[in-house]
């Protein structure tokens, strides 16, 4: 959507919700009631006269009540930006919302630029953007956060019409306190730090809205906020632009399969292409955006060549790079399906280099080298670390890759995080659970850490003819934050243990979005940037990187075996 037009009936009645509340005499003030029945729903015309009594009470400084014509043009107008709280019928609070241009209101305004001729009030039906005009609760019923409850319905109103943001010009009703004293905007960072309190500003900056401008002259009949009111904002993190472009569409929901790939031995690459194109088809059919292959996933080829010197091994593995990428480019095109090559190893130059490939759908691909080499690799097998990292951009979310022993290096995901990942794939190679226990435990911290999915893929089964590939030991799974939107044990989903099989698990990225901002904690809003940073120093670009749509992250972006 990402406008104002009205909406039928059914939609209505999403707001229309019985919430029965009991409070006992004691946890109440002696002024409130002590057993009440509350309503949330939409203000009807016939509920004028008990809102007249209602704003007349809360507001007899500025004028009282609104006209009977303008409330019933409000509510015929934006139905659903009406809204009330009742008790056994009796209308208790209530919120006054339209729609507006967001370009227009985010800047200096009054309150007159919102109310037309003869008190008609200014709906903008195309508006992208929510105003809350008014909010008020009867005096009698303000110690039970009645407030709270209809700034809620009002988020979710927003979240649904898909609309940019709730502005409002919000009073500062105790300044008139510290005129002498403080000016404004002192008096904002007063309230602000707690060091005041005033009855409005408190409870909106309670509410996480954020003051972006002082309005000067919003309100000259508002005495005792001087006429200055703050433009406060709420921003709706799951706001969608509009587009018919398709390419610029994000999408909410991703899905993702990981094969726990059972090694075993091959006669030749064409039979083990043929496995792997089995198992792209099959996570293709079930409409997967990504399917995740394990670290050294075509490591059974070497069992093509000779043994007896692991140096010699693994660079006729690598032999096999450039035909294994050209092949999975061309299934993830025919699949429709973006392809994590779990790693490959390739030479570049004189060096080895572990490399996972990300082949697109597209066509595109893209490369993530091993940054960190285990004992056993730099030993045996004389493999070099990468110096470089990405974050990628994808139809389906931006994603980061570190294979294996880099999960256990919190300073890459962190960086990652900050270039904007969404989810991080580690495709790992362990040969015994200890070893596959450090990538498990690390993973699920990077997860909970950088408030992303993580996803890990490993293999299982043996390879005997295959030194330093005897066996493997394998539990893939997807890892999501810690917090009420996810699963109680933050696991998406997770594999049997030493099993050949295909997992698969859908991501909602919106939800990453609301935990990123109102989550139970905020990790990376609450990081003390004032006193540690984490930063690449490494090289910006590197020849080896396959094409230009890697992004580079710079400064301020924002057992022995196997690891």
């Amino acid at each position: 959507m990402g406008a104002c037009h009205g909406f039928n009936t059914p939609f209505l009645l999403f707001y229309t919700l019985d919430l029965p509340l009991i409070y006992r005499i004691d946890s109440m003030t002696a002024d409130t009631p002590s057993d009440v029945h509350l309503k949330l729903r939409n203000l009807t015309e016939a509920d004028y006269p008990q809102l007249a009594r209602l704003m007349e009470a809360v507001y007899p400084d500025l004028g009282g009540a609104w006209p009977e014509a303008s409330i019933r043009r409000l509510i015929r107008d934006f139905p659903e930006g009406q809204i009330a709280i009742e008790d056994y019928g009796n209308l208790v609070a209530a919120a006054l919302t339209i729609c507006c241009d967001y370009d227009r209101f985010s800047r200096q305004h009054t309150y007159e630029d919102l109310i037309g001729r003869r008190e008609q009030i200014k709906h903008n039906p195309d508006g992208d953007a929510m105003y809350g005009m008014d909010l008020f609760v009867d005096p009698e019923y303000r110690d039970l956060r009645l407030g709270r409850r209809l700034y809620d319905a009002r988020k979710d109103m927003c979240r649904d019409l898909n609309l940019r943001a709730i502005l409002a010009g919000g009073r500062i009703t105790s300044y008139h306190k510290f005129a002498d004293e403080m000016t404004p905007m002192q008096y904002i960072a007063a309230v602000d730090r707690k060091d005041a309190h005033d009855p409005i500003l408190s409870f909106q900056l309670a509410n996480d809205f954020e003051v972006k401008r002082l309005l000067k002259d919003y309100n000259p009949q508002d005495e005792k906020s001087q006429g200055y009111a703050t433009l406060l904002e709420w921003n709706n993190i799951l706001y969608e632009p509009e587009t018919s472009d398709l390419s610029k569409r994000r999408k909410a929901v991703v899905r993702i399969g990981i094969l726990q790939w059972q090694m075993r031995l091959t006669s030749s690459f064409d039979a083990w292409l043929s496995q792997v194109e089995y198992f792209v088809d099959t996570m293709a059919d079930y409409q997967a955006d990504f399917v995740l292959f394990p670290e050294f996933f075509n490591a059974p080829l070497m069992g093509l060549g000779d043994q007896t010197n692991q140096f010699e091994a693994i660079r006729f593995l690598s032999t096999f790079a450039t035909r294994s990428i050209e092949a999975l480019s061309e299934f993830a095109i025919t699949y429709n399906i973006n392809i994590i090559a779990g790693s490959i190893p390739v030479m570049e130059g004189d060096k080895l280099l572990n490399k996972a490939y990300l082949c697109r759908r597209d066509g595109t691909v893209d490369s993530q080298a091993k940054l960190h080499i285990t004992p056993h690799e730099r030993r045996d097998w004389v493999i070099d670390g990468g110096d470089s990292l990405q974050v990628f951009d994808t139809d389906a979310g931006r994603i980061g890759i570190l294979i294996c022993y880099d999960v256990e290096f919190p300073e890459l995901s962190r960086m990652l995080a900050k270039g904007g990942m969404d989810i991080l794939f580690v495709p790992f190679w362990t040969d015994t659970k200890n070893g596959f226990l450090r990538v498990q435990r690390c993973a699920q911290a990077r997860a909970i850490e950088n408030e992303c999915y993580v996803a890990i893929g490993g293999s299982v089964g043996n390879l005997p003819q295959v030194h330093n590939v005897d066996i493997q030991y394998a539990q893939s799974a997807v890892y999501s934050p810690s917090d009420f939107a996810f699963p109680h044990d933050a696991i998406m989903a997770e594999s049997t243990p030493n099993t050949e099989m295909a997992l698969v698990a859908d991501l909602d990225l919106d939800k990453l979005v609301q935990v990123r901002h109102e989550g139970s904690v905020t990790n990376a809003k609450d990081q003390r940037h004032d006193l540690y940073e984490v930063r690449w120093i490494g090289p910006e670009k590197t020849e080896a990187d396959p094409t230009e749509q890697a992004r580079q992250i710079t400064d301020d972006i924002g057992s022995e075996n196997q690891g």
